[in-house]
């Protein structure tokens, strides 16, 4: 077969062309540090990608879950606390109260702190995370209604029910509210403890035994809030233990994806620096093959 000239340079020209796209595509590789910027490069490595970079997503969902489970648990442990504090002034004054030496004054006194104390017990029935409400069920775009009698007084807080479940991990959800009712509710009411004991000291005619019957009801009180703390703390130690796991899989997660897409940088830039000596032959011995034309022959 006849090689013609214009063989040679059509030839030159495509095998320089094909030189020029492997540097393209190494340069590219080295300037995004991934094996593939499009679906064409490698449709097996795309597709695979796709699959783990979903894994990844999903872990890093779930710890962002967790962390709106920990804001929920830190703040109802928090609430609970200072409920716990409030209950337990509450019974060292109502022990106060039953000293057979304190007259009507004094006894007023301690009713007048007992109502402020009542007052801190509707605000952290009215705690919130954000802009949600943590003790009034699902309905937590809401406050817990509070009913006032004619003169202003509150006679009861309604709380809603409904639990708030959270995923954590695959498959595996927590509840993150404590219920309002079981806190606050026989607690508050008009015709609750605490409204009946400070009635009891505003009335002269009262008893010390009468009052000093509060004390097992205030314990009652103290006992439902302890065990409910309780429970936040081991929901608390569970999702501690879930976030271990969760940050191992997201190491695993990432060191997979980047196994799959990432490039070796060592060695792109050695086969960069490769495809580069052999460009520079390429186009050194295409200088030579098309220089001799026939004028050069018939000088």
């Amino acid at each position: 077969m006849r090689v013609t000239q214009s063989m040679l340079s059509t030839n030159m020209l495509r095998n320089l062309s094909n030189s020029y796209n492997k540097l393209g595509k190494l340069q590219e590789q080295l300037a995004t540090q991934k094996k593939i910027n499009r679906p064409s490069d490698d449709p097996v490595v795309a597709m695979l990608g796709v699959g783990y970079r979903g894994d990844l997503n999903q872990v890093q969902q779930f710890n962002r879950n967790i962390s709106e489970v920990n804001n929920w648990l830190e703040t109802t442990d928090d609430a609970i606390a200072e409920g716990i504090s409030a209950l337990q002034r509450i019974r060292e004054l109502t022990l106060q109260a039953t000293n057979g030496t304190y007259d009507e004054g004094q006894r007023e006194a301690i009713a007048v702190e007992l109502k402020q104390l009542q007052e801190q017990l509707y605000t952290i029935a009215r705690t919130q995370v954000g802009d949600k409400y943590i003790f009034n069920g699902k309905n937590t775009n809401h406050a817990p209604e509070i009913v006032k009698n004619t003169d202003e007084t509150i006679k009861e807080v309604k709380f809603n029910d409904g639990v708030i479940n959270i995923e954590i991990f695959d498959g595996i959800t927590i509840d993150v509210n404590t219920s309002g009712k079981t806190l606050f509710e026989n607690l508050l009411h008009e015709d609750g403890t605490l409204s009946q004991l400070i009635k009891k000291l505003e009335d002269p005619n009262v008893k010390d035994e009468e009052i000093g019957d509060f004390l097992s009801k205030m314990d009652q009180h103290i006992d439902i809030f302890l065990k409910e703390q309780a429970r936040v703390g081991a929901k608390q130690n569970r999702v501690e233990m879930m976030e271990d796991r969760i940050a191992q899989q997201e190491v695993t997660a990432t060191k997979i994806l980047s196994e799959n897409e990432d490039v070796d940088m060592e060695r792109v830039i050695t086969e960069l620096l490769t495809q580069e000596s052999i460009h520079r032959a390429a186009l050194s011995v295409g200088a030579k093959i098309i220089q001799p034309t026939l004028v050069d022959f018939l000088r």
